[in-house]
């Protein structure tokens, strides 16, 4: 089979489409054709060397953190699925690939109102924002959020799940007009330009002093102080990503008379039954209102798994709004 290889950390010359040796298939696993899969951000950081899989290979690295495609084989154990069943779903490594093995209690089945690429669009970004916003802070209807980079996948999939919660008011940050004016179209109430307001100043004049209820934070230290300031007393706030940086300065008087609550979520490095757990939460709760109309997956370009040097260049970009999604058909 084929597969997207990081031959050495770095730029994009670092990648690689070549033949890979097949894989087996335990007892309790699904082998899967992929059809189609999606590039984010961390495979970006694992091409640099900054986000290494849980299990590395002394033979090869090969990216990828979701899939959607047939079930090929199935273990002597699984139940659930069998050979020619749609699936789609997480995978901690490989996703870049003809072929992935992964256990079959991770896997979704496909409804047939989506296609290829529609599928591999949501399993990273839907179940991280359904996982951030109502296990991680409990997000409730009638509640205000903050949702930073608006426009990213994991923005996206926020905004719409926060929308079919009755939240009260939405508020996000991106780096242009157009991104913002396409996230309101999805449900966001109100937009921030980070390159030209600041948005702690916005939410205060927006929301009042008191701030928002629960913030959704791919930044990091850039942000962290503002995100604070920006919290109403009892407030939430979950960070999925640190893009703006890992270490900051704060004034931890603001935790203590606000009595927040700051959490760190990262899907990638929790034990098998948690990722379950998460998978099971965006089949019951998101998937029907997929299949429903409710929640849109949004693609913004599709590329063949073999231009994946040019997937990673137009991701760094930063001019996708959506998901990016490779081809693997």
């Amino acid at each position: 089979m084929k597969a997207v290889v990081i031959t050495q950390h770095g730029d994009v010359d670092g990648l690689a489409y070549r033949e890979v040796p097949e894989l087996d298939c335990g007892p309790d696993d699904l082998l899967v054709r992929v059809r189609a899969t999606a590039l984010n951000r961390a495979d970006i950081l694992q091409r640099k060397g900054h986000y290494p899989p849980p299990r590395p290979s002394a033979e090869f690295e090969i990216p990828g953190l979701e899939f959607a495609g047939e079930v090929e084989a199935a273990g002597s154990r699984v139940t659930d699925f069998q050979v020619g069943d749609r699936v789609m779903g997480l995978t901690a490594a490989g996703g870049h690939a003809q072929k992935l093995v992964v256990p079959s209690r991770m896997a979704v089945e496909v409804p047939n109102e989506l296609d290829w690429h529609q599928a591999a669009s949501l399993p990273e970004v839907f179940i991280t924002a359904h996982d951030a916003l109502v296990t991680q802070c409990g997000l409730t209807s009638g509640e205000t959020v903050l949702i930073h980079a608006a426009g990213s996948g994991v923005g996206i999939a926020a905004i719409q799940i926060a929308r079919t919660l009755g939240t009260s008011f939405i508020l996000g940050t991106a780096g242009s007009a157009s991104k913002l004016a396409r996230a309101c179209e999805l449900g966001l109430d109100f937009g921030i330009n980070y390159n030209t307001d600041d948005f702690s100043q916005i939410v205060a004049r927006v929301c009042g002093p008191e701030g928002v209820d629960v913030i959704l934070d791919v930044v990091g230290a850039k942000y962290l102080e503002k995100n604070i300031n920006s919290l109403r007393l009892k407030g939430r706030m979950v960070l999925v990503g640190l893009l703006g940086g890992a270490l900051a300065q704060v004034n931890l008087a603001m935790l203590l008379s606000k009595r927040l609550t700051i959490r760190g979520t990262s899907l990638r490095s929790r034990p098998l039954e948690e990722k379950i757990a998460a998978t099971r939460a965006f089949e019951k709760s998101v998937v029907p209102l997929i299949v429903h109309g409710r929640i849109q997956p949004i693609v913004d370009r599709v590329f063949p798994l073999s231009d994946i040097q040019e997937a990673h260049r137009y991701m760094e970009s930063n001019a996708n709004f959506g998901k990016i999604v490779l081809d693997v058909s």
